[in-house]
């Protein structure tokens, strides 16, 4: 399947996830979406993928703490997140 990033168009596989929200989480949801003038699928897409970064964050975070190297643990802290705060 053809995805457009920006200007830039690849090629990626893709998969179908059916998730089951109450009626009114759907709702929101599909408010948020038309708000910030996107698809519930795109929208989805981008929570995931701030999810996943915070979950990175978080197990860098965890192995550098078992490591006991603060400043490197600390440093991680400092990142930006994926989605910048005006996406939000």
């Amino acid at each position: 399947m053809k995805y457009r990033a920006g200007n830039n168009v690849q090629e990626v596989d893709m998969a179908t996830l059916t998730v089951r929200l109450p009626d009114d989480k759907h709702m929101r949801l599909k408010a948020l979406a038309k708000r910030k003038h996107i698809s519930i699928n795109k929208l989805m897409e981008e929570l995931s993928t701030q999810a996943i970064a915070e979950f990175d964050a978080e197990t860098r975070f965890r192995a550098m703490a078992a490591r006991c190297d603060v400043t490197k643990g600390l440093a991680v802290l400092d990142m930006p997140t994926v989605l910048s705060r005006s996406n939000a």
